[in-house]
């Protein structure tokens, strides 16, 4: 799985290396070492203008796990942060918007956890040992995700902002390299020349998208041990990516 990830890179950056035609600079996320589910995170996407008939590239904010639009709780989307690659043309929860509804999570790179074995002692525990992996090159992660509208029944009108809210999931596959050797999942990444055809919610040919999804950076992978810290989804900053403290 994904269950965590960083994402630093300003919506500037975000706009020229996606070439974005439009972002409401009144949205805000916060650069974050630690994204966790149900965090808002930026996201790349494609859609209709229906004033001028024009597919237009947003940067958009929206909530990290997905929440399917027959579903009655905005809390489901904390069980489907992840979306498996071997399934989600097929899954009720994820399959139209697989279809329709595809995007992109920039991100630095993500963590994934490897259990380690007690040490010595009576009181010794098993522990798991947080791995920072990200492309060798530093090049940003334009994770494959989907996303989907959900209307809250509490709010009475449809015209109401807070009506309806967009969330996201990342879909994810066997993990291979540097990912393969800590965790058995990893996140599915989209190649720059594939954008376009990925974002395009006029591509609707199921086996021409499974095509375009990639390891991140082909395979070329770094994993680094990082502080434990990023244990804890309150932690935040530059620090959690520091190498872990000697374990005394």
């Amino acid at each position: 799985m994904c269950g965590r990830f960083v994402a630093t890179r300003s919506p500037q950056d975000l706009v020229g290396l996606f070439q974005v035609t439009q972002w409401d600079p009144s949205d805000l996320v916060a650069p974050s070492w630690n994204v966790a589910p149900t965090d808002d995170v930026w996201t790349v996407l494609e859609r209709l203008d229906r004033s001028t008939g024009a597919v237009e590239r947003q940067l958009r904010a929206l909530r990290w796990g997905l929440v399917p639009s027959w579903a009655k709780s905005l809390g489901v989307g904390a069980k489907m942060i992840n979306a498996r690659v071997e399934t989600v043309h097929e899954k009720p929860a994820y399959r139209r918007a697989f279809t329709k509804r595809r995007c992109l999570l920039p991100a630095d790179g993500f963590y994934e956890w490897q259990a380690l074995p007690a040490g010595e002692g009576a009181t010794a525990k098993p522990r798991k040992q947080p791995y920072f992996i990200t492309p060798e090159d530093g090049q940003v992660m334009a994770l494959a995700g989907l996303y989907e509208f959900w209307r809250d029944p509490a709010v009475a009108s449809d015209d109401d902002p807070a009506a309806w809210r967009t969330t996201c999931t990342i879909i994810t596959t066997e993990a291979t390299d540097a990912a393969g050797r800590i965790h058995p999942r990893m996140p599915l990444a989209i190649a720059p020349d594939h954008y376009d055809e990925w974002l395009d919610p006029a591509h609707h040919d199921n086996d021409e998208l499974l095509a375009l999804l990639t390891t991140p950076a082909h395979g070329d992978l770094d994993a680094r041990a990082v502080n434990t810290a990023v244990n804890n989804v309150r932690n935040n900053g530059p620090h959690l990516l520091d190498p872990p403290l000697p374990q005394g």
